[in-house]
């Protein structure tokens, strides 16, 4: 290993690299690998295509969940104030418990069901002879303890293949009480391809039955609503402490520290910043056509990525007020984002990393080692389409397959007293005049270096070899990855949960991952690292014969 660590130029070319990921395979399997595993020959979304998005090879060890942890780990996790009640044995609902490291601020009402595990907790006979009536009592059970504004129900695996209805269930349930909003998700694990799928089904039903619930408006100037950020170790409470400073009003997020009125109310807001583009685009788009809100690709995670973010908000909306206060915070924030940089990067330019993370996630914290110097040398996502690799232009070629097919996709319409435009058309082709982008999203693909590779759905032996091959100086991925990659004598950050850190988001959490990344790339800890067979000799074994 200590010659391993000592030799950091890679001696593979991108092509040998490929080929070598694919050799242990059978040639059926090698050819279907093949097509997710992508050499980035060409820049500025000219890219070969990537097929993503599809099923992973029976037998091989993927790094995805499902779409049950999609639906109810991701989407409806963070919200605190929703009781989330999975219908299934008890296993579903401990696995999407606290496991993300989403973190919320009760507000001046104290409610937070975060802390609390619920779960019908089925059992054999319930699966024999059916668990509808366990569901209503769980149900009922639940709003008599807390008498919460919602009550949200998780379909899991068993329940989809014994056919309980949980809708008719949730809907009974709703009228009996009348104040709390009770309904349900049919995410059952097997549903999709990836926890995708899961948050599609999230979006449906977030947009079906809460979003639009409250016309109250709200104070406040510069209205609008950040989707697709899950407040993972307090990056949404830095987020808002920059809004806040900015002036900016941040109406509802999708859904870190969120509550059912901000969902409610999300409609009032007059523009969606959206960050996970993967987990959140659907409700962007279905809330563009009903109340006329646009949409823009926003990333906060980099002080760069932070402050061009910020000027692109201030920007849509057009006030030199607003403008002006973006530029103030900006310079104010800097200067500690550039004294940590000069004393940082020093010993972390030219580091290499790999990134295998969610969709967006490698996008997003590429801005970061960009900001470090370090190299990214392959990256990719567990539940990424086409384009969120090669960009939203790729989409009407996009074929609808029959795992895409099993997931609804609702019909929306203008809403007849809603809908308002929040620009004039003037005022829209002013912007586009100017370069303004609404809907955009130019993908992974286009920000990656040429001869990079691009990966979908990386399994557990290709992780291995990518690190026997290239020999990254750090590998960020998920929990499963995490202890396999730190025995092959690599640092390995958990970027979906943290680990132990956070926030990374905005200028103070870029800072914090600056301090994370010099500790972790520049210990000497990893060249010691051995596997117990690297440190003592094989045991040999020999018959006995009386």
């Amino acid at each position: 290993m200590a010659t391993a660590t000592k030799n950091k130029l890679v001696q593979w070319g991108p092509a040998e690299v490929k080929s070598a990921l694919l050799e242990k395979y059978p040639p059926k399997v090698g050819r279907k690998r093949a097509k997710q595993i992508m050499i980035n020959e060409a820049l500025q979304n000219e890219t070969p295509e990537l097929t993503a998005n599809v099923r992973t090879i029976p037998g091989i060890i993927t790094m995805r969940g499902c779409t049950y942890a999609g639906c109810k780990g991701v989407i409806m996790g963070p919200t605190r104030d929703i009781v989330n009640l999975v219908h299934g044995p008890i296993g579903c609902s401990f696995y999407a418990w606290l496991t993300r490291r989403n973190q919320t601020d009760a507000g001046p009402t104290g409610e937070n069901y975060m802390n609390y595990c619920f779960s019908t907790d089925m059992q054999e006979q319930d699966i024999i002879f059916g668990g509808e009536k366990k569901l209503a009592q769980a149900i009922q059970e639940a709003y008599d303890l807390f008498h919460p504004k919602s009550i949200a129900v998780f379909a899991t695996c068993p329940v989809g293949l014994i056919g309980d209805d949980i809708h008719t269930v949730s809907k009974n349930m709703k009228e009996k009480f009348g104040d709390c909003n009770v309904y349900a998700f049919s995410c059952e694990g097997y549903k999709g391809v990836s926890q995708s799928a899961g948050h599609h089904i999230a979006n449906n039903q977030v947009f079906r039955h809460l979003v639009g619930q409250n016309d109250e408006v709200k104070p406040g100037k510069y209205k609008i609503n950040l989707l697709g950020e899950y407040n993972i170790g307090g990056d949404g409470f830095e987020i808002d402490r920059i809004f806040k400073k900015c002036g900016i009003t941040c109406i509802s997020t999708f859904s870190g520290n969120s509550t059912y009125d901000q969902f409610a109310s999300s409609h009032t807001a007059d523009l969606n910043a959206v960050m996970c583009h993967r987990s959140i685009n659907y409700v962007a788009d279905m809330m563009e056509t009903k109340y006329g809100i646009p949409w823009v690709k926003v990333n906060f995670i980099g002080a760069k990525a932070t402050a061009k973010s910020l000027r692109k908000i201030a920007e849509y909306f057009g006030e030199k007020e607003l403008i002006d206060t973006v530029e103030k915070v900006i310079a104010e924030e800097m200067p500690g984002v550039e004294a940590a940089l000069a004393e940082i990067t020093p010993r972390t330019e030219n580091k290499t990393v790999m990134m295998f993370v969610g969709g967006s996630r490698a996008h997003h914290y590429k801005e970061l080692f960009d900001e470090l110097k370090m190299k990214t040398i392959s990256a990719g996502y567990e539940f990424g389409h086409e384009d969120d690799y090669e960009g939203r232009q790729v989409l009407p070629n996009i074929k609808l397959d029959a795992d895409s097919r099993n997931i609804e996709e609702l019909e929306v319409e203008p809403d007849e007293t809603r809908f308002k435009p929040r620009k004039s058309d003037k005022e829209m082709k002013a912007l586009d005049k100017a370069g303004y982008k609404f809907k955009q999203y130019d993908g992974l693909a286009a920000d990656m270096d040429k001869g990079t590779l691009i990966i979908d759905d990386l399994n557990q032996y290709e992780a291995e070899k990518l690190v026997e091959l290239m020999k990254p100086d750090l590998f960020c991925a998920g929990i499963k990855e995490k202890y396999s990659i730190q025995k092959l004598g690599v640092p390995m950050k958990q970027l979906h949960s943290y680990d132990s850190g956070g926030p990374y988001a905005g200028f103070l959490g870029a800072v914090n991952f600056y301090q994370e990344i010099d500790r972790l790339v520049n210990s000497k800890v990893w060249g010691y690292m051995k596997a117990p067979w690297q440190k003592n000799p094989q045991l040999s074994g020999s018959f006995a014969w009386e």
